[in-house]
């Protein structure tokens, strides 16, 4: 008999095909705005489910009795109560390595919008105030040849190292829970504490999973240490960063610009001031956002589903909860 699984978010047709070869699948027919009870009243017969960020919590878990496998469509899992999950024996999936060329990508592009200022001088010649004989109004900043500090060294990371290392003859520094002696080998990638490559570094890139460890891991006294002309690039999660210091950093030129795809409450509210300063060019957290990593996202995450209701060990269980 088929396993049931509830799909939170649409996906590919193949991907539903693949899923329906094996699962009995089930989603939200309703119409208007999906509730907690009706979300609730989907998982109380699932034993599985694909989502690309529901919060998995003990109240959650509560209402679905039969679940046995959570399979996230996406390389981060912060949605995730991995205490109650272990308790309860749910294993735990994501889609790593799939979106790692595609990320970097977006993270290359930031570091250029950011020092060339695309952003902000597309903007000028739009609205005509393109004068002639524009000089050091315009001026940007280099990125060959400058220094590329990277935090947290996996493997999207090493993506953004390679690029900047032969794209752009940059040095590259890393700081990270153990070292990555395959970055040092392939890539002359230099290991060293945080604060020294804060104080190095013309851009800084961070990219650790969002942790208790991690959590505004870049603040205040971060942003002091930094360059006046660094510039800060973030593409991992928005809470690894207190943004209040961003901004303050940002506002008194404590660094030069910053680059972000990811935010402490996203959507960005409106009356953020990040949305009002000139030197920082942001983006609508869609670092893997482009449709064949999005797809084979999603196909990684229903293999992953469907191993974990097989029976077998899925190829992305999360470390947390590997057995």
């Amino acid at each position: 008999m088929k396993k049931t699984v509830y799909l939170a978010r649409p996906v590919p047709s193949e991907v539903k095909a693949y899923l329906e070869e094996h699962c009995h699948c089930i989603e939200w027919q309703g119409e208007g705005r999906l509730t907690s009870s009706d979300l609730f009243n989907l998982l109380s017969t699932a034993d599985g489910l694909l989502t690309s960020g529901t919060l998995i919590n003990a109240e959650l878990l509560d209402h679905a009795p039969k679940l046995k496998v959570i399979s996230n469509i996406s390389v981060g899992y912060n949605n995730f109560d991995i205490d109650e999950m272990r308790k309860r024996g749910i294993v735990g999936t994501n889609t790593p390595g799939v979106l790692d060329d595609t990320v970097a990508d977006l993270i290359v592009g930031l570091m250029l919008a950011t020092a060339r200022r695309i952003s902000e001088l597309d903007l000028l010649v739009k609205q005509g105030l393109w004068k002639k004989g524009m000089n050091e109004e315009m001026f940007g900043l280099d990125v060959h040849h400058r220094t590329l500090g990277i935090i947290g060294m996996g493997r999207i990371g090493e993506a953004v190292a390679k690029r900047a290392k032969f794209g752009f003859d940059m040095d590259v520094l890393y700081s990270n829970r153990s070292r990555n002696v395959e970055a040092e080998n392939k890539l002359g990638a230099r290991y060293c504490a945080m604060d020294e490559l804060l104080k190095q570094s013309d851009y800084i890139v961070i990219m650790t999973p969002l942790t208790k460890e991690t959590e505004k891991l870049i603040g205040q006294a971060q942003f002091a240490l930094m360059k006046p002309t660094a510039i800060f690039i973030n593409a991992s999660r928005g809470q690894t960063v207190d943004e209040s210091a961003l901004v303050e950093a940002l506002q008194a030129g404590t660094i030069r610009a910053a680059g972000l795809d990811v935010f402490e409450v996203e959507p960005i509210e409106l009356d953020n001031p990040l949305l009002k300063l000139p030197n920082v060019v942001l983006m609508p957290h869609v670092g893997s956002a482009t449709t064949a990593t999005r797809n084979d996202m999603a196909m990684l995450a229903a293999e992953n589903l469907v191993a974990g209701l097989s029976g077998q060990v899925p190829p992305n269980v999360v470390s947390e909860l590997r057995a």
